[in-house]
């Protein structure tokens, strides 16, 4: 088991190498893809320009149209692609795209913008909800995930232990007791566990408008090495063993937080449909959120990871999770 946890250390940096080659080779080989785009250009222009920028100019939307069958057809007549960016608009026209499905190729926005983005933007989900609700009315935990988090989390308690126990010697001569940080989190179905950490930060009073506030400042100096290198969460492999969280899913959030972001974010509970995560698809690829906006954001990946997962969705991320803590590019 050891050596296993060690391949996948000397592997990750190969894997990223590959994706990066592959990444570029594509974008000077492609051609772009054009769209005539059903939707109406104010409610979705955002979305889609995010989509050009990050696909590198591989997908262009062209044109526009809240369409009648007639202007519909004219339209199509200049495209290969058609991108249906609203259900309700599709209706109109519904008989004129199974008429052209044999030679153009129609693409539904959700699919498109999870490829690119690899997140669900709350302004897709809500203008297809009925498509995202059998998905999210249908998760459950798979016993594979239940497998691999207790093979992992044993692993995790084997080799940390050692740095688990010296970093709690150093907190001890730093700074005195308590070694561990204790504190309530919203984890499965809104319900409250108790979050287990190597204390990092010197005690302080938090205010619950802005738990985060001035949290470099109190910084103990083996605390901000033990941040950098998420040997503060490694005691969480317990609390994986147990089956309070998991391995890869969303970040358990402090009450304080989840309190001031249910009533402002679209289906901000769907995240809380699985365990929450030691690491996890918005923790690797968005940073650490404060405001509203950030978190509808974070929501947005969270909800991506949600409707997606698979063993070896949450494989991805623990190596890339490594990856970031290796390159000190530090998962969040």
């Amino acid at each position: 088991t050891i050596q296993l946890a060690w391949l996948l250390i000397l592997f990750t940096p190969v894997l990223s190498l590959l994706n990066l080659l592959t990444e570029k080779i594509k974008a000077k080989t492609i051609k772009p893809v054009r769209y005539l785009v059903v939707g109406r250009k104010d409610e979705i222009d955002n979305i889609l320009k995010e989509i050009e920028e990050k696909s590198k100019g591989r997908y262009r939307f062209v044109d526009y149209i809240n369409p009648s069958p007639v202007v519909f057809k004219e339209k199509v007549k200049h495209f290969d692609n058609i991108l249906i960016a609203d259900p309700k608009l599709e209706g109109n026209i519904q008989e004129e795209l199974e008429q052209i499905k044999q030679t153009h190729k129609v693409e539904y926005l959700p699919n498109l913008a999870e490829k690119v983005l690899k997140r669900i933007p709350l302004e897709v989900m809500q203008k297809f909800e009925e498509y995202y609700k059998v998905y999210f009315d249908n998760i459950q935990e798979s016993p594979a995930k239940r497998i691999m988090d207790i093979f992992f989390s044993i692993i995790g308690l084997v080799v940390y232990s050692p740095v688990i126990l010296i970093s709690a010697i150093w907190i001890l001569i730093e700074d005195g007791p308590p070694v561990l940080f204790r504190q309530p989190r919203v984890g499965k179905n809104e319900k409250i566990f108790e979050m287990v950490k190597l204390r990092s930060l010197r005690t302080a009073q938090i205010d619950p408008t802005n738990p985060n506030r001035d949290i470099e400042q109190r910084a103990l100096k083996i605390g901000k090495f033990i941040r950098k290198t998420r040997i503060d969460e490694s005691i969480q492999f317990w609390l994986i063993l147990k089956g309070k969280m998991s391995l890869v899913g969303p970040r358990p959030e402090m009450i304080e937080y989840h309190e001031m972001m249910k009533p402002h974010i679209p289906y901000y509970t769907y995240r809380l449909l699985v365990k929450p995560g030691l690491t996890g698809w918005a923790q690797i690829n968005y940073k650490h959120s404060s405001t509203l906006e950030e978190y509808k954001i974070k929501t947005e990946y969270d909800l991506y990871y949600v409707k997606n997962k698979n063993i070896f969705f949450d494989l991805k991320i623990i190596l890339q999770t490594l990856e970031s803590v290796i390159f000190k590019s530090g998962a969040r």
